[in-house]
């Protein structure tokens, strides 16, 4: 889900209190806080040699003892008028950082009204060999995903394919 998807839900929704559904079933706890609404920019060469980005709005929640703190959709959405140019453009992918034992970085993936709140579900995000071709001769990379910017290096007519 980009940014423009997200705060399409956030305000329809603007008076309803927010879940985040984690992968396993579990919610991140309701008293969370989300204590930034970040631009993240991954500049990276892969195995074979291809330079690529990644980008993504990162929203990091915080999980604290004030347990009667509960943020609502439309909350949400003005923090997100603050961003200003944070953010570059409003069709970044929106992930939730969480910690629980670690630090680990969901995308968000739908959304729902369930029980009166406004439920987002978050998915897994996965390592993957994005030069198949080189490392392993006779496989090709799967697509990369929307938020990156260069291309694979596995597409039809490349060295690999």
């Amino acid at each position: 889900m980009n940014i423009t998807e997200l705060l399409s839900h956030l305000n329809a929704h603007a008076d309803k209190p927010l879940l985040f559904v984690l992968p396993d079933g579990g919610i991140i706890p309701a008293h969370y806080h989300i204590t930034e609404v970040g631009h993240v920019m991954k500049r990276f060469i892969d195995c074979g040699g291809t330079r690529r980005t990644l980008e993504t709005c990162l929203l990091q929640t915080w999980v604290h003892d004030d347990v009667d703190h509960r943020l609502l959709a439309g909350k949400l959405a003005n923090i997100f008028s603050h961003a200003g140019d944070v953010l570059p453009h409003n069709e970044l992918p929106v992930e939730i950082e969480y910690e629980d034992g670690v630090v680990a970085q969901f995308p968000v993936e739908n959304a729902e009204v369930i029980d009166g709140a406004l439920a987002f579900h978050l998915g897994m995000k996965h390592t993957d060999c994005l030069a198949r071709g080189i490392c392993l001769p006779g496989e090709c990379a799967p697509a990369p995903k929307a938020a990156a910017v260069a291309s694979s290096c596995c597409t039809p007519g490349s060295k690999c394919c």
